[in-house]
């Protein structure tokens, strides 16, 4: 498992973050403070506060091809 910071601040980060992992078949959660939430949720994301990064754990033994796809939604 990976974990990493994103930063989704606007519905249309919001959207083409959610269409690229899809393309997984692996699980992505999204934590932030008491909530997990499934990260291919787009409804779940937007229950959440996204004025501020949140984590997102990555459920695989190999996430660098989904690390370089979703490089641009990465705090660094």
């Amino acid at each position: 498992m990976t974990s990493v910071q994103i930063s989704l601040n606007s519905i249309d980060k919001v959207k083409t973050f959610v269409n690229t992992i899809s393309e997984y078949d692996f699980d992505f959660d999204i934590i932030s403070g008491r909530y997990v939430i499934d990260a291919k949720s787009i409804m779940g994301i937007f229950s959440l506060d996204l004025s501020k990064p949140i984590n997102l754990s990555i459920h695989t033994d190999d996430a660098d091809e989904v690390l370089k796809k979703i490089d641009e939604y990465l705090v660094k």
